[in-house]
């Protein structure tokens, strides 16, 4: 197979942390990114490019482009570019705050640290809400189809395009509904997962489903709960050959084919919207090629 950011295709970690950088006037961003190549194993650290950053050096990934926000019937979906987008995988939160320090040190001060958050994974893959996460992702040979670049050449097969939300949920909001209205809003039971045969047209699950779109949305979901003081939520994660499953998907839930806006955002909301190329490594290190690198 070609070699490929393997915590792409990996379960989602017991932590994360997510970075996001802004470039800044001074610095050299070849050396930079170069010194990120030799830090990102495509493991532990999962790496992605903003248009901006591409941009800057000249270059033009096939399929990349900038987020553009998104408006429904009383939605305003943000759009918050970012250069630079880094998402830490572990098992000890002291090792991900010492790998952040190593990141920055090898971008720095070329690329400047705008946004840290941290996750973890809850209740064997649930979202804080109760109901299980991802739960249509397509598996092994599938998921690879969906979630990584082929036949395009050289620097750009093994790749992905990477779709990035941080949600707020409103729990007061969701634990007003009952247990019935909750699950009429997922499509899906929370106690067994099992699909709601009644489910309405606005359930999460009939907006979002992936098969029902020509052609199919297919996406391989890596999302991760996030909690900050009396904040929290869902950091929205999904990778893909390229944007279109996405914002196939995004479209249908805001309204924009029928009307009817997924009930989801009845408790939640994005704050936040952007989309990366995340490159394919070559022996073991991050593959700049598609960079003139």
């Amino acid at each position: 197979m070609i070699d490929v950011q393997t915590g792409i295709l990996a379960p989602v970690p017991a932590l994360g942390r997510y970075l996001s950088f802004s470039t800044t006037p001074q610095g050299d961003l070849r050396s930079a990114l170069l010194a990120l190549s030799e830090l990102a194993d495509g493991q532990r650290m999962v790496v992605g490019l903003g248009e901006s950053l591409v941009r800057a050096l000249g270059r033009d990934i096939p399929g990349l482009h900038s987020f553009a926000g998104a408006v429904g019937p009383g939605l305003e979906l943000p759009a918050t570019p970012a250069a630079l987008w880094c998402w830490l995988r572990g098992e000890d939160r002291g090792h991900l705050v010492h790998l952040t320090r190593a990141v920055q040190a090898a971008v720095g001060p070329v690329l400047a640290l705008d946004q840290v958050i941290e996750s973890f994974r809850h209740a064997m893959g649930r979202d804080l809400s109760g109901y299980e996460d991802g739960t249509e992702n397509p598996t092994g040979d599938d998921a690879v189809a969906a979630a990584i670049v082929a036949g395009q050449g050289t620097g750009l097969d093994g790749g992905s395009f990477a779709a990035v939300q941080q949600w707020v949920h409103d729990f007061g909001r969701l634990e007003a509904m009952t247990p019935q209205a909750q699950d009429q809003t997922i499509g899906r039971r929370r106690s067994d997962n099992v699909e709601l045969d009644d489910a309405p047209p606005s359930a999460h699950v009939k907006r979002t489903a992936q098969e029902s779109f020509e052609p199919p949305a297919f996406l391989l979901r890596r999302s991760m709960p996030w909690a900050e003081g009396q904040r929290s939520g869902l950091v929205f994660v999904a990778f893909a050959s390229s944007f279109h499953p996405f914002e196939a998907q995004l479209q249908r839930m805001i309204g924009a084919e029928d009307g009817i806006t997924d009930a989801i955002f009845g408790f939640t909301r994005p704050v936040t919207g952007a989309y990366f190329w995340c490159p394919p490594l070559r022996n073991g290190r991050l593959d700049l090629r598609a960079l003139g690198l």
